[in-house]
């Protein structure tokens, strides 16, 4: 009644840890936490924040192993939106750092949310070193 099955199974087994690459945690960790910076590096550079751009393009460097492509195209976005893009961005670093213990990714990210905070609220005192 049934046909028997004549082709090979395009499934593979668990089984078989060799049929495609295997990444460990850390490494996984790494790719997200550098593509974040690498998010937040664009929207800095749009911004014109030369220093903290250099501070996030030194970290994203470190992750991948090689500089960082920077940012070259304007969105066209206004400053408080940038701003806020900007701090969610680092704040979604801030957590993967922190999940990696990442301490000067960590450290990073929070300095730059603190630096986006001031920024939207115009409070000094928020500012960040």
């Amino acid at each position: 009644m049934y046909e028997p099955i004549r082709t090979k199974s395009v499934h593979t087994t668990a089984d078989d840890p060799g049929t495609y690459p295997h990444r460990s945690r850390e490494e996984e960790l790494d790719i997200q936490l550098a593509g974040h910076l690498a998010a937040l590096l664009a929207v800095t550079d749009e911004l014109g924040d030369r220093e903290g751009g250099e501070l996030i393009a030194r970290q994203v460097a470190r992750l991948r192993g090689a500089p960082p492509a920077r940012h070259a195209g304007l969105t066209g976005a206004s400053s408080e939106a940038l701003h806020r893009r900007a701090h969610a961005l680092a704040g979604r670093a801030l957590v993967v750092a922190a999940s990696r213990a990442d301490t000067a990714a960590a450290i990073l990210a929070a300095e730059r949310m603190d630096a986006h905070t001031a920024a939207l609220t115009g409070d000094p005192l928020v500012a960040a070193p």
